[in-house]
């Protein structure tokens, strides 16, 4: 993990319980990570990035799409889901039935603006071109949407994102 975060000038002062939490699973494209942490540096929030990665940390597109915001970004690589969810536990010292994860998805019943966010919320978001894996989507309740018309397949994923998070923003006032 080091190496790779090398690549990209660091934060220095990560929040410790951030008031939301971004988690791409297995992200393909750089310049939607990118964008993401953009968002994330403006809304406070903090950056999971579940591996594999369609990309290098150091990819050329991930820093143009960030910027120079990447210092600002609190950010967290992990090696895979159940990796990710360890993390969580330590960070807000809950157990995984304790934490509360929305998984994004273009198949849930649910609208995001249906749920009552809380602080420490984690908004979770599948690759871009597979979306996220069917054993995650089990928990309908957990299951949300960002509804669209029939003409798309799917929205950008920072795009999603950003209307996610900006929505749990303007519930909690963070």
């Amino acid at each position: 993990m080091s190496e790779n975060r090398s690549a990209i000038e660091l934060s220095d002062t990560p929040v410790a319980t951030p008031p939301l939490n971004i988690v791409l699973y297995e992200p393909e494209i750089a310049a939607n990570t990118g964008a993401i942490g953009r968002t994330c540096v403006g809304l406070g929030a903090k950056l999971w990035l579940v591996q594999p990665l369609g990309f290098q940390i150091s990819n050329a597109k991930l820093k143009r799409a960030g910027l120079d915001y990447w210092p600002h970004l609190n950010w967290q690589m992990v090696n895979d889901w159940e990796d990710c969810v360890r993390h969580l536990e330590q960070t807000y010292q809950k157990s995984r039935e304790g934490l509360n994860f929305y998984y994004f998805t273009k198949t849930a019943k649910r609208d995001y603006d249906a749920v009552s966010f809380q602080l420490g919320d984690i908004l979770v978001f599948g690759a871009e071109s597979r979306g996220l894996p069917p054993r995650m989507l089990n928990d309908a309740q957990r299951a949300v949407r960002i509804p669209i018309r029939d003409k798309i397949r799917s929205l950008n994923l920072s795009v999603s994102v950003a209307i996610a998070a900006f929505e749990a923003r303007r519930q909690l006032r963070f």
